[in-house]
């Protein structure tokens, strides 16, 4: 018998998923059990412990799995409908943030000795807006609103002015790397380094679950920070011109604010489960045709991603026609849209020389 369950949704552009959870009897204990997949189609099943612990142990499990998946975007919604993303301009806040083109090492190196430009390491979660007014909500990448995680909540209700800030969410962290309005003032017109002080004067070095980002503004800093981050496996780097305001949405070529990654990754969609295996196939989207670009496993401690949903995976380069080597799953990607899953993300293997040399 279930003691208790809950079913979430989530949808935007062609993805239309499901989620449902619930800790049920066995063996005179209990276990968190849960289902996901397309909306109508047969969902894949499993359980969180497959040793049945006690009702409050396994509603601890339970909780953590709810918070983990609203915190993504799901949604229980009213009456069985689901959250539906851009096609519920209610849920649209119109606030967007400042998207980065990547830059390659020789820019890089002179970005790093740039007075110019200060440098932040490149988290490797979500990226999410945080406004505080009379309620906390999250907004994500398409400036649509989303769940955020309890302690997130609570700690930015306890920094007690509105604003409106924009970070990284690892797990149950926020990272927070720069200011867009602050007691009802518009601050993106104003130059980073501005913004960037009067973010540390609202959070300080953090407060709560919020953690101002370190920034680096030396030269030897910046160098130092590059160096040991890339050694750390860290996912990269990012430079903000420090005169700069903030320009919502991405521009065409360069920009004041540029990411270096150390680590090739791409966000590629799901083309389908491999039957009896913990990989998926994997494609990308050049126009209105879809590429196959090799598979990817699975690990153990993560949910198999269902066909159309998109994907983030870290690989070492790309072979001319688009498959990936050493690919590795990162996660899922709920904030990006398949449309964006293009080729023009792939780093390619050098061309060798005739020498081989």
């Amino acid at each position: 018998m279930s003691q208790e369950n809950i079913t979430l949704y989530y949808r935007q552009g062609g993805s239309d998923k499901i989620y449902s959870a619930c800790i049920e009897d066995k063996d005179g204990g209990h276990v968190v059990n849960f289902a996901f997949g397309r909306r109508g189609n047969t969902l894949q099943t499993g359980t969180k412990n497959f040793t049945p612990v006690s009702f409050d142990e396994a509603k601890k499990i339970y909780d953590k799995l709810v918070r983990e998946k609203t915190a993504k975007g799901y949604s229980p919604g009213t009456n069985g409908t689901p959250y539906s993303g851009t096609a519920d301009s209610q849920r649209s806040t119109g606030i967007l943030p400042q998207l980065l083109n990547p830059v390659d090492d020789a820019l890089a190196g002179a970005l790093v000795a740039d007075p110019n430009y200060w440098m932040q390491q490149k988290m490797d979660g979500r990226r999410v807006l945080i406004q505080a007014s009379d309620m906390i909500t999250g907004i994500n990448r398409n400036g649509l609103t989303i769940a955020l995680s309890t302690n997130i909540v609570e700690s930015a209700a306890e920094i007690g002015v509105p604003f409106i800030i924009d970070g990284e969410a690892v797990g149950n962290w926020f990272y927070a790397f720069d200011l867009l309005s602050l007691n009802g003032r518009d601050c993106r017109s104003c130059p980073y380094r501005e913004r960037h002080d009067k973010l540390f004067n609202l959070i300080g070095q953090g407060s709560g679950a919020i953690e101002l980002l370190e920034t680096f503004d030396r030269t030897a800093e910046k160098i130092d920070a590059f160096d040991r981050l890339k050694q750390a496996n860290a996912e990269g780097v990012v430079f903000k011109r420090v005169d700069a305001p903030y320009t919502p949405g991405r521009p065409a070529s360069g920009g004041p604010q540029l990411k270096h990654k150390f680590h090739a990754t791409a966000s590629l969609i799901v083309a389908s489960v491999n039957k009896g295996k913990r990989s998926v196939a994997l494609d990308l989207l050049d126009g209105k045709k879809r590429i196959a670009v090799g598979n990817v496993t699975i690990p153990p401690n993560a949910d198999v991603p269902v066909a159309d949903a998109v994907i983030e995976v870290r690989y070492l380069y790309a072979f001319k026609g688009g498959s990936l080597y050493q690919p590795v799953f990162i996660g899922v990607r709920n904030d990006i849209d398949a449309k964006d899953c293009t080729p023009a993300q792939l780093k390619f293997k050098p061309e060798e020389d005739d020498d081989g040399e």
